[in-house]
């Protein structure tokens, strides 16, 4: 069984899994929660357990916000095809979220062959359909285990398959890959791969197989803003905050940029060479030609403008007067603008 941020999932999934074993199944299973590596799991556990031996012409499935309520419960009233019983699966519709009283009136009272296994990202607990689904059924949120259920999880995972590895390595591995369950079990099925004839996971071995993807959407966002790529800054940063990537740790990694750029900028100006800037500011001569470029099209005033804007985010959000995430958009919009030149 996969780890779990709270008991609550490990008790909803020991039910769930009772119900498979027994083949005993609630007429509705609703899957929520913010991890879709979990969610997926429980999904794909339940639906090969609904369905059994039985044809996938008795599953019916609907995706998105623009389903047709009428006809799921029609579809829920029909009988299945030589088989006990049809499943009805919904995904991702913010039914949950939204509430949707027909549905919700209709999972009080299925029909007795009629099995709905639905999939949402978000719900509100509050809404009548989520209450009809937990009374009549079994709600599980998959919320992202913290990092020491991760830890033990990708050391579970590796033993496995025949690896031993130690702390120091694991704790590599998720410093370099990320919390995202998806992204690393990706991640460490490429070890596992790199690593065949050895039994032991060195963090040489995850250095050497593993991208070091978060650090590289958070470098990209950052190149995005001196490019004066405002969407694809945004829409990068929104990414990061689904990954549960800290605003503050972004807002510093932002700053960082904007220092080297004004540092940059004032050693072109004072007609250092490349090498001596790449020395000075501890980068690679490659990289500090990309910062020469940025800092073109800012003048000293603007970066000095963008950095002091960093300060003052930071200490309106640590003084209580601006909420984290917001502050930081904040500054991508205004640093990502296209500067005055004045």
């Amino acid at each position: 069984m996969m780890p779990a941020k709270t008991s609550e999932f490990k008790a909803k999934h020991k039910d769930i899994m009772q119900d498979i074993n027994a083949e005993s199944f609630k007429h509705c299973y609703l899957v929520y929660g913010e991890e879709a590596y979990l969610r997926n799991q429980v999904r794909d556990e339940l639906k090969k357990a609904l369905l059994g031996s039985g044809d996938s012409m008795n599953m019916s499935r609907y995706e998105g916000k623009d389903i047709n309520i009428a006809e799921v419960i029609d579809m829920a009233e029909t009988m299945p095809f030589f088989a006990p019983r049809r499943v009805i699966v919904i995904e991702e519709s913010g039914l949950f979220k939204s509430g949707c009283p027909e549905l919700a009136d209709y999972l009080k009272s299925p029909s007795e062959t009629a099995y709905f296994l639905i999939v949402e990202s978000s719900v509100d607990k509050r809404k009548d359909v989520f209450k009809a689904a937990n009374s009549g059924g079994i709600t599980i949120e998959c919320d992202t285990p913290d990092i020491a259920e991760l830890r033990m999880w990708a050391a579970r995972r590796l033993k496995n398959n025949g690896f031993m590895t130690t702390e120091s390595t694991v704790n590599f591995f998720f410093e370099r890959v990320g919390t995202d369950m998806s992204n690393a079990s990706n991640e460490l099925e490429k070890i596992i791969c790199y690593c065949q004839g050895r039994d032991t996971v060195m963090v040489e071995d995850v250095d050497a197989v593993c991208a070091n993807w978060l650090s590289n959407q958070i470098f990209a966002m950052t190149d995005a803003i001196v490019e004066h790529n405002q969407k694809k800054a945004m829409d990068l940063y929104y990414d990061l905050l689904a990954l549960r990537e800290p605003p503050q740790k972004i807002l510093a990694l932002i700053f960082r940029q904007f220092n080297i750029m004004l540092q940059v900028k004032e050693m072109v100006d004072n007609h250092k060479d490349k090498g001596s800037i790449a020395s000075a500011v501890h980068l690679a001569p490659f990289i500090v030609g990309k910062y020469i470029n940025w800092s073109r099209s800012y003048t000293t005033a603007n970066l000095k403008s963008c950095l002091e804007l960093c300060v003052e985010s930071d200490e309106a959000y640590k003084s209580g007067k601006l909420d984290d995430v917001i502050s930081v958009e904040m500054i991508i919009v205004k640093c990502s603008a296209k500067p005055s030149q004045g």
